[in-house]
């Protein structure tokens, strides 16, 4: 299955090589989320482990926003007249989106601009690195609407990215990080200029899909199995994971790319 030859139609997709960069297409309303395109991009990234032309993926932002959370008239009027069966349903499909992030096997990136904020923070928690411009701002705000601040996952992922005592203030007050901050608690990885952002994602990205990229769904099955792992589980784990490694075409052709003095290629079996 190639993801390049499916149309989207609640976000854009365009193909970088074997990069695929996603984009929300409302840039008027900062790009927020709709039913349909939390449902969309859920069955998209459901459809990953089964693409063969997609590597690495950048969520990037669109006319200079990342994405402004639930849309207020359509997503938020709705549900203050939904019944609880009704309510319970969209929650879990929003978790379901992070669910399928975590689990497509690929290495997604965000690149935030403007503002990540309510489920837009989420998706950018939700992806392996970040890296956003000084101006980004990032606010975990479901507080702000009445909501607990345990929101698709939020009260898991959140400390283990910028401890505890942070990530508590943030889903408490429902406050803007600012990026300096998200950099200084390493929520983002890099800032970069807004007119530099999305090639630097792109690069990390390419840098990325050169590499062993079966090898690289088993890095990111481990990273997200091992939080409720043990360490004597987790090491056995990744012994496990490196056995399977070792039999990988990709691990033979390191070695005779050592041996000859030249750089690896790798194909990704």
């Amino acid at each position: 299955m190639k993801i390049a030859d499916q149309a989207t139609e609640h976000f854009r997709l365009e193909m970088q090589g074997d990069i695929a960069v996603i984009r929300l297409d409302r840039p008027d309303r900062k790009n927020p989320l709709t039913f349909e395109s939390y449902a969309e991009l859920r069955d998209w990234f459901r459809a990953l482990p089964g693409a063969e032309d997609v590597n690495a993926v950048v969520v990037a932002p669109n006319g200079g926003n990342f994405c402004s959370g639930g849309d207020v008239h359509d997503i938020i009027g709705p549900l203050t007249k939904m019944s609880m069966k009704e309510l319970l349903a969209f929650t879990r499909m929003t978790g379901d989106l992070v669910k399928a992030m975590i689990h497509c096997q690929t290495p997604v990136i965000s690149a935030v601009d403007g503002v990540a904020v309510g489920a837009g923070a989420i998706i950018a928690m939700a992806s392996d690195m970040r890296m956003a411009t000084p101006e980004a701002k990032t606010a975990f705000l479901f507080t702000k609407v009445g909501l607990a601040g345990c929101d698709m996952g939020a009260c898991a992922m959140l400390p283990r990215i910028i401890g505890q005592g942070r990530a508590a203030e943030l889903l408490y007050t429902g406050r803007v990080m600012t990026a300096q901050e998200g950099l200084d608690w390493g929520f983002y990885n890099a800032l970069h200029p807004a007119d530099a952002l999305e090639g630097e994602a792109l690069k990390l990205a390419g840098r990325i899909a050169a590499g062993p990229n079966f090898a690289h769904g088993i890095t990111k099955t481990q990273l997200n199995q091992e939080w409720a792992m043990g360490l004597d589980q987790a090491i056995e784990a990744e012994a496990q994971a490196q056995a399977i490694c070792m039999q990988t075409a990709d691990f033979e052709r390191a070695y005779r790319a050592f041996v000859a003095g030249e750089k690896p290629v790798f194909e990704g079996d």
